[in-house]
Parts: structure tokens; C-alpha cells; sequence
């Protein structure tokens, strides 16, 4: 695994507004970075480019904005390029005496992982010198083979850099390289410089200082972009068992210090956490698995997760492709354990809603005091045509988690699909064959509560699967792949 410069394209500066062009080797899949330094008296931060990302920005300096004097801003913006991908323009507010902004893209490709991930640390140097030396206030984690653009911002267009250089205690950077020294008259005067190098070994958090010898005093800012091969991702599978699931799986977390995830089923434009899957502390994990046991029926689904790390960017990881769940009937299952039963909807005809009040008589106008109205009640007839769907139905309804079932349609129905509470339910068997037709008194109700998950497989499962401990390891090399296994096979 490595990341490599490609290249750096042409400086753009103006009094407000700029449109650096890509450098060759700006293909798909590449990550650019778009540097920026600007000087306003307002200290305004450039706008973010359409189809770019604010990787991080700082102003500072110290002093009063003036002629070669006083706060200048580094900003970078990044994207994951797709090809064809238009010049970035961002602008600074027009009109201020003294303003300026320049940038250029830097161009960089990677040689494995499932995508790119950065963060950034900046610091400031208020004391006017040849002597550079910016001491970031963000903690970093650090691994080898992190990349990391370094970047100047200073007050003086003379101050052109020599000898740059990143520090960060444990951490051993290997040699740094100059891409851009850049003399900037426009308005107040800024000089812009960009490096780039890679940690050669190390690892741990802690916050880098930016240092250079500069060619004349200058006060300024520097930071360190570092930026990272993605390792996580997710993948779902459908599970051969009854009700269908899906198991989501995010893996590659480790490496990418994420500590918190959360796991969405996403349906067209529409997302919803899965079960006991939303904002769950992965602090030191690698992998987050969580069943999905109550997806809608003949429509595709996919899953998505963000991933938050230890400096608080959020990242997204979705599957490639979709999984569509089909049965030969509607179903009422029990999501938390795994039980289900396949029954047909033969009649659903209203829904009742209550709503507790109080009338009163005040000077002959009547007021009504009311509560919110209650969930629907209704009276479902259902059938089931099997002993084996009767039976299993009777074991859906008497062991209920909570009490809640979910009913779902074969094609998923709204005003159907959803949380039922069943208050009573009366069994009609026929003597000459196997149907059982089923009145069931409902109310609507939530969900189960999103701290229980949904089963996978059971003690049970591993029973009926293996005989002894030696079978289960020679089947499953890591606890991971135990955990992953379709035991509906």
C-alpha cells in the first residue's frame, strides 16, 4: 500500500477570485487537493468549490492585516476525482483593500484500499523571523505509509522556504519534497508554499509541528494535511433462512481510527438505521455486524454506513449492489428472534383511533380538552394453509418479544407494512383439511426499542451445525467468519 504524488498544476491568483486549473494525470480515482491562501480583512474563509470538500482551514499570523503584514489564511479543499471533472473556482468577498487568494491542485494516487480519507492540523507562527515553526493544535494519528501535504501560508511574497519539514514525537518522516514556492503580489502579498513526504514508520497520536527556513521574516500559518488508503467498507448478503435477512457488515475500521459507526437501509432516496446498528461506539474494533430482519419485501434495498474517526470526519462506505427479499406470502414475524410464520391477508377493513378528552360547558361554549389520539386498532383476518404455517404462526404470537409483531406484505404496502400489538387472537381450525383462519385484535404500536438486535443464528443453529469444537474451528478460521456464516444453508 502506498500513496503517490502525480503531480501539481499552474498557479491561480487573483484579488478575489480563482479558477486553478488540474495538473496531467488529474484521472478517475485520483484524490486533488486544492491548496488555497488568501489574505482578507475579514479574514474570510474562501468558498468551497462545487463537488469539493472542505478538508480544513486557519487563519492566523498574528498583528494587524496589512502590506506584507499581519494574518494569512491556508485553507484545502479535496476531491476524489471522476473524470472530465471541471476547474474549481472559490472566492474571497470582493471590494477589501489588501485581498488576495491564490491556489493550486496537487494530484495524488494510491495503490490499494476502497477509497481516500484526510485529516488536518494547523498552527500559527505570530513571531516575524526566518525561522518557521508552526505548532499544530490537532492531535493526528499517525501510521507508516501515511502521506502528508504540508502547507505555508505567510505574510511576505520575498519569504520564499528552504529546508521543509514535519515533526511529531514516536513518528519518523521520510524525505520531504518542495512542490510550490510562489511569490503572490497581488493586493497585501502572501507567499505560498506546498511540500509533500510520507511517514516512514510509527505510530500513535499526536499533533505535528511544521517547520522551514524562510528567506525573509515573515509571520504566517502551516499545517498538515494527512491523508490515508481507506481500508473499511461494507458488504450485505441475503441469509438463506425464514423471514429473510440481511446481514451488514463493516470491516477495515481499525485502521482508519473509526470510533463510531452507523449502519442505514436505503431504499431509493430514503435511509433508516438498522436495528441497534445507529451511532454504536466501534472505539478498537475492526468489524460492526448487525442483522437487518425487517427490510420491506420485493423492493431493492442497499446499505450504507458512516463512519465517524477520532478527529470527528464523518466517512461513507455504501454496497455495491442491492438485494431484493422475496416470499410466497405475507408474513408476521418476531424480528429479535428470528421466528416467522407465512400467512395470507384476507381482510384488514378500518382502522380505529381513540383519543381520551374532557367536555366542559364554559358560558355555554363548549370546550373540549383532548390527549393525542391513540395508535389504530383494527381486527385483522389472516390464514394460514399448512399445520406448518399455523404452527408457526401460534409460536410467533405466543412468545412475542415485547409483545409487538411485524406484519408485512408479500409486496410491501404502505398502511399495512408496520408494528402491531396483538390484544387477542382467535384460531378457527376446519377438520377436513389444514387451513386455520385467524381474527387477530391490533394496535399499532413502535417498534421494537433499537437496543435489542435482530437474531442471526442461535446457540441452536451451532448445534444442529456442528458436533464438536474442533468441527467449528476447522469450518470458521476467525470468530468473525463464525459470525458472518449463513446458517440457513
Amino acid at each position: 500500500m502506498a500513496i503517490s504524488y502525480i503531480g501539481i498544476g499552474a498557479l491561480s491568483n487573483h484579488a478575489d477570485t480563482i479558477t486553478p486549473a488540474y495538473p496531467a494525470g488529474a484521472t478517475a480515482g485520483r484524490l486533488a487537493v486544492l491548496q488555497v491562501v488568501s489574505a482578507h480583512t475579514d479574514e474570510s474563509i474562501p468558498t468551497t468549490p462545487s463537488g469539493w470538500n472542505l478538508a480544513g482551514t486557519l487563519s492566523g499570523g498574528g498583528g494587524v492585516f496589512g502590506a506584507a503584514a499581519g494574518p494569512r489564511r491556508l485553507t484545502w479543499f479535496t476531491r476524489v476525482l471522476v473524470g472530465s471533472d471541471a476547474a474549481p473556482s472559490t472566492r474571497i468577498p470582493s471590494g477589501s483593500t489588501g485581498s488576495l487568494v491564490c491556489g493550486r491542485i496537487l494530484v495524488l494516487d494510491r495503490s490499494a484500499g476502497t477509497g481516500w480519507r484526510w485529516a488536518v492540523s494547523f498552527g500559527e507562527d505570530t513571531t516575524s523571523g526566518t525561522g518557521f515553526s508552526a505548532a499544530a493544535s490537532t492531535a493526528l494519528t499517525w501510521a507508516a505509509g501515511d502521506f502528508a501535504v504540508l502547507g505555508y501560508a505567510v505574510s511576505v511574497s520575498t519569504a520564499s522556504a528552504t529546508a521543509e519539514a514535519v515533526a511529531a514525537t514516536g513518528i519518523t518522516f521520510g524525505t520531504v519534497t518542495e512542490r510550490a514556492d510562489d511569490s503572490v503580489t497581488d493586493g497585501h502579498d502572501a507567499r505560498m508554499v506546498a511540500a509533500t513526504g510520507a511517514v516512514s514508520s510509527g505510530s500513535g497520536t499526536q499533533s505535528p509541528t511544521v517547520t522551514a527556513t524562510l528567506a525573509a521574516a515573515a509571520v504566517g500559518v502551516a499545517g498538515v494535511l494527512r491523508i490515508r488508503e481507506a481500508t473499511a467498507a461494507i458488504a450485505a448478503t441475503a441469509q438463506t433462512a425464514f423471514p429473510p435477512r440481511n446481514l451488514a457488515a463493516v470491516t477495515g475500521m481499525l485502521a482508519e481510527n473509526i470510533v463510531a459507526a452507523t449502519i442505514y437501509r436505503v431504499i431509493g432516496a430514503s435511509r433508516v438505521a438498522v436495528r441497534a446498528a445507529e451511532a454504536v461506539d466501534v472505539t478498537g474494533q475492526n468489524a460492526l455486524l448487525r442483522v437487518d430482519a425487517e427490510q420491506p419485501f420485493g423492493v431493492a434495498v442497499s446499505y450504507t454506513a458512516e463512519l465517524e474517526d477520532v478527529n470527528g470526519n464523518v466517512w461513507t462506505v455504501s454496497t455495491a449492489s442491492t438485494i431484493t427479499s422475496t416470499v410466497d406470502g405475507d408474513v408476521v414475524s418476531d424480528a429479535i428472534r428470528g421466528l416467522g410464520a407465512t400467512v395470507v391477508i384476507a381482510s384488514w377493513p378500518d382502522k380505529k383511533r381513540d383519543r381520551d378528552s374532557s367536555q366542559f360547558n364554559v358560558g355555554g361554549r363548549i370546550v373540549v380538552v383532548s390527549r393525542p389520539r391513540s395508535g389504530a386498532s383494527a381486527t385483522i383476518l389472516v390464514r394460514t394453509e399448512t399445520d406448518e404455517q399455523g404452527d408457526a404462526l401460534h409460536e410467533v404470537l405466543g412468545s412475542a418479544t415485547e409483545g409487538v409483531v411485524l406484519i408485512r406484505k408479500q409486496t410491501t404496502l404502505p398502511g399495512v407494512d408496520g408494528y402491531l400489538v396483538v390484544l387477542n387472537d382467535t384460531e378457527d381450525r376446519n377438520w377436513y383439511d389444514a387451513v386455520r383462519r385467524w381474527s387477530l385484535d391490533v394496535v399499532e404500536t413502535e417498534e421494537w426499542p433499537s437496543i435489542l438486535e435482530a437474531a442471526g443464528f442461535t446457540l441452536q443453529d451451532v448445534g444442529d451445525n456442528y458436533t464438536t469444537l474442533a468441527d467449528l474451528a476447522a469450518d470458521n478460521a476467525t470468530l468473525l467468519a463464525l459470525a458472518m456464516k449463513d446458517f440457513g444453508v
